[in-house]
């Protein structure tokens, strides 16, 4: 049977008469072939390549090898001709959010960026830097080192990857800002309200010595790597106007006090002959600032939740829709998907990326139908548009309890999809998965990833930037859940599980990580179980008691009985998180269960 190759190539045609054992390869640069793209011959009179430029033969080769790999590569000839809808297509990995790969990890990340054609890689870091002046801030964070960085871009230079710095400079500056040394810069020192309920200071205070102070952390990431541009982030400032620059954002206006200041963290990189990436969701909601972009920056355009997903929470008609709108959340652009912020970017002239999510955080088994529903609605708005590039991001929100293969579907999606939309929308990344990544003989994996990442979304409780069952693992004030599955949608939720459980007993992944992953998965699925069952005994309270206090009325025994369970699966998950990240940030991460912890200590005690 023909070899389809991954990604699946623009164009494919076969005809009986495939290469020979061995036949010799003609390779050939043609620079009117589009950028990185290639055409690919095989027949009985061997092998013809035909590349643009490096990046082009490396794919046509690869695609060679898959070919070469099917057991009728003599009988069957293949005409291949293949290019990228995007030039750039980045991969974002979230470090800062308490789980930091280990080294091992991140070569096995270069595994799938490498057969899913990304070519730039980003590592998104808050504190997790070690940076000279500022071992109080990471000094129990595990962080990547000069040398961990240095030999990540010597493997990613390898790989034709380009590993491109990205470190926050403006909102999300937690990390730094609870520490005495540094809580004089932030917007509020004393914190702040966002959806009613009181957060830390997280928004440093756009002033000339906070420019500097960012400057300098930029100056260290950057110091190691050969790439000549970087991400300063600056994304969700949630403060900012409330506090030390209030008085300025009265008088000259918001939009203008944030890009003055982000303008001032680009100018010198941009001076410097970088091109500088920054997040554009506080930039696009000001049109007086599209003439302002100066040469060589980027807005990158970000939506998680895909047009999909809001509709069925706007269709719900539960508070949940009610309290996003509340946090200041535009429902009707994330409905109209990322052409809202494409269109009016590409009108003016304005450089841009589009950036989905892989749907991993705050899920648990992640949220697989709206990242592809995203991944897709990005491509679309990116190629109508005219994207420079395509950037997938994998984020870590409240302490990353996932483990790192939740995210391998929709990373080898994305990278598909951002390499030609029209081919691979529907591919079968469950296939792909095994044959390609985890190379399971018996072909069952794939699909266990693949329906353990539907699962959230199978439960009927729609929501944004969530699945119920992080939401009921996570009590939170501030977004408790608005509804609790049916009893049906829980039984089925139980089968599908059980079905996964049975499936990894017969698998055999043989990739390097197969029995780790084998591991995480089967913890993963034991805590999707206790989920499961804590929604189910909360549907037994009162109504009235469903949000974040429910946990705290089950029945005593109920409650009970997931204490004893809950210690075993925290010992399994520390253990997990050991095999392929390092130990900095885990007892921050375990930590956010303590509330459910108490909230059921509360429950069996009445």
């Amino acid at each position: 049977m023909p070899v389809t190759p991954f990604p699946r190539p623009r164009t494919l045609t076969t005809t009986p008469g495939g290469a020979p054992t061995g036949a010799p390869v003609t390779v050939t640069a043609d620079p009117n072939l589009p950028a990185q793209g290639y055409r690919l011959h095989t027949g009985p009179h061997g092998v013809t390549l035909t590349h643009a430029d490096a990046a082009g033969l490396r794919h046509g080769l690869a695609t060679l090898d898959q070919l070469r790999a099917g057991a009728d590569f003599t009988e069957v000839g293949y005409t291949i001709t293949d290019h990228p809808d995007f030039e750039r297509r980045g991969f974002l990995l979230d470090i800062s959010r308490d789980r930091v790969p280990t080294r091992a990890t991140l070569a096995r990340w270069l595994d799938l960026l490498a057969l899913a054609r990304f070519n730039q890689l980003e590592l998104y870091t808050e504190h997790t830097y070690a940076f000279a002046a500022h071992r109080e801030i990471w000094q129990n964070a595990s962080p990547l080192t000069d040398d961990d960085l240095r030999w990540l871009d010597a493997r990613c230079a390898a790989l034709g990857i380009d590993l491109v710095p990205n470190q926050n400079t403006f909102g999300h500056m937690e990390r730094f800002l609870r520490h005495p040394a540094h809580a004089h810069r932030a917007e509020n020192p004393d914190g702040y309200l966002r959806g009613g309920v009181h957060q830390p200071p997280g928004t440093l205070a756009p002033t000339p010595d906070n420019a500097a102070f960012a400057q300098s952390l930029l100056k260290e990431v950057t110091g190691v790597l050969r790439s000549r541009r970087l991400n300063i982030g600056a994304d969700e400032p949630f403060e900012l106007g409330t506090g030390a620059s209030r008085e300025q954002a009265e008088r000259d206006g918001l939009g203008t006090v944030y890009f003055d200041h982000v303008t001032a963290l680009m100018e010198p990189w941009l001076t410097a002959g970088y091109t500088v990436e920054f997040w554009a969701d506080v930039f696009v909601d000001h049109p007086e600032l599209l003439a302002r972009v100066p040469p060589g920056a980027v807005a990158v355009v970000w939506q998680y939740d895909a047009p999909t997903t809001t509709r069925a929470v706007l269709a719900a008609d539960s508070a949940e829709a009610a309290r996003w709108k509340g946090r200041g959340t535009d429902l009707d652009a994330l409905v109209e998907g990322f052409r809202a912020r494409t269109g009016p970017l590409h009108k003016a002239g304005v450089p841009f990326w589009v950036a989905p999510g892989a749907g991993n955080w705050n899920a648990l088994l992640g949220r697989l139908d709206n990242a592809e529903a995203n991944i897709i609605d990005a491509a679309e708005a990116g190629i109508e548009h005219g994207a420079g590039g395509y950037l997938l991001t994998s984020w870590g929100d409240h302490g990353m309890w996932e483990p790192p293969s939740i995210a391998f579907a929709p990373v080898l999606f994305g990278g598909a999809v951002s390499w030609c939309l029209d081919t691979n929308r529907d591919l079968d990344t469950a296939g792909v998965l095994d044959e390609h990544l985890l190379l399971d003989a018996a072909r069952v994996t794939g699909g266990v990833l693949d329906r353990l990442g539907r699962l959230g979304e199978r439960l009927g409780v729609p929501l944004l930037n969530a699945s119920p069952l992080i939401r009921a693992l996570r009590p939170d004030d501030a977004l408790p859940l608005p509804a609790l599955p049916t009893a049906p949608a829980l039984d089925e939720a139980r089968r599908t599980l059980d079905a996964c459980r049975r499936d990894l007993d017969v698998s055999e992944p043989a990739a390097g990580d197969g029995q780790t992953l084998l591991r995480e998965l089967r913890h993963v699925i034991g805590l999707a179980d206790f989920a499961l069952d804590l929604l189910q005994a909360e549907s037994t309270t009162e109504p009235t008691t469903t949000g974040t206090d429910a946990a705290a009325h089950i029945a005593p025994a109920s409650a009970a009985e997931l204490l004893r369970r809950l210690d075993p699966l925290l010992a399994e998950q520390r253990a997990c998180w050991l095999l392929r990240s390092r130990p900095g940030g885990l007892d921050d991460s375990l930590a956010r269960f303590d509330r459910l912890r108490h909230l059921l200590v509360q429950a069996a005690s009445r």
